[in-house]
């Protein structure tokens, strides 16, 4: 256990203020997160250091399309999330216990790991799997090692997080895929059992200048599939930056959800209506390499084809379309292609 960041005694409890959650604990009491506790006057992390999981994975899985095409990432996560959704992808690790930590490590072990890999898995780390902002100690002290000696920190996250830890944070990460469970407070309130999409969004803008940021967008079967909430999902982001990269990803039953695979065809509809405002959409979870492509936004000429997580590059020349020569949105370079 080591002391957490980010809280304040109030009377006899502990105001825990690192995500909006707003957790106020008394002694022995445990976090919304299931990782940050009070124990002798003090908030605690109980995961400080503790892995749940790790493994090289190509940065496409993140998922980041935009940022260094076809490299590996060191990919490691925790225990522990702010949100209960019910729904959850991966909610042996979100809703785990001590069972599921694999190992300790620290900063300086992970930094040799790095060293010793082959050229295409030195990228960095991905923070990810679980929440890693529930993390936040044990990410901020990687984080800010591996910046100082030139690797890349990504977080995959679903954005729920105060401003001030945030901000701090900011400064040693590359890259964030953020996850907007739906478009709507109402979702967030019934299906994550807490707050969320207002706070969501101001990390999102928070983020946008300081990072690569792309978006994930999970489609659930008639719980936020709704044209109109893809819509006003799709304006929000075009209200930032056109050229944010969108991840609509197919819903499959898990956890506590057991409501019908998304059908292709809602997925393809998101994928349509996105298109007409924002520059790069992309379907996930899908069998679907035409919408899993990236297309130039100026005259649709294919520029990276990709088969699962693997991609090649067919139509750039450095960051500029060989047709007609728009200049696309690539942070980093393709993998043995230096000239991006």
């Amino acid at each position: 256990m080591r002391e957490a960041r980010y809280y304040t005694r109030q009377g006899a409890e502990i105001f825990c203020e690192l995500c909006p959650q707003e957790c106020r604990l008394a002694e022995g009491q445990t976090g919304v997160c299931g990782v940050r506790r009070v124990a002798e006057g003090k908030l605690v992390t109980l995961n400080y250091a503790l892995c749940g999981a790790i493994n090289m994975d190509p940065i496409e899985k993140k998922p980041l399309y935009h940022f260094y095409p076809g490299w590996d990432i060191l990919s490691l996560g925790t225990t522990g999330c702010n949100l209960h959704c019910s729904f959850c992808q991966n909610w042996t690790l979100a809703r785990g216990g001590k069972e599921q930590f694999a190992g300790s490590t620290t900063p300086e072990d992970l930094l040799e790991i790095l060293r010793s890999r082959p050229p295409r898995e030195q990228l960095g780390i991905a923070y990810t799997y679980n929440e890693p902002t529930g993390w936040y100690e044990f990410v901020l002290e990687t984080s800010q090692l591996l910046h100082e000696n030139g690797y890349q920190n990504v977080l995959v996250s679903n954005g729920l997080i105060n401003k001030k830890p945030l901000e701090e944070l900011l400064p040693f990460i590359q890259a964030m895929n953020i996850d907007v469970k739906a478009f709507s407070e109402d979702f967030y309130r019934r299906h994550c059992r807490g707050r969320g999409l207002k706070e969501v969004l101001r990390t999102v803008e928070l983020a946008l200048p300081r990072c690569h940021v792309e978006l994930t967008y999970l489609i659930i079967t008639t719980l936020n599939d709704s044209p109109a909430e893809i819509r006003d999902f799709v304006g929000w982001v075009a209200s930032l930056d056109r050229e944010i990269p969108v991840h609509f990803s197919r819903y499959f039953p898990s956890y506590r959800m057991d409501l019908p695979p998304t059908p292709l065809k809602t997925m393809q509809q998101a994928w349509e209506i996105a298109g007409e405002k924002l520059s790069y959409v992309y379907l996930g979870n899908i069998a679907d390499a035409e919408r899993s492509n990236t297309y130039c936004p100026s005259c649709r000429q294919l520029l990276i084809s990709r088969r699962g997580y693997r991609i090649k590059n067919v139509g750039l020349e450095g960051r500029a379309c060989k047709k007609c020569g728009h200049t696309i949105r690539l942070t980093g370079h393709i993998y043995g292609k230096n000239d991006l």
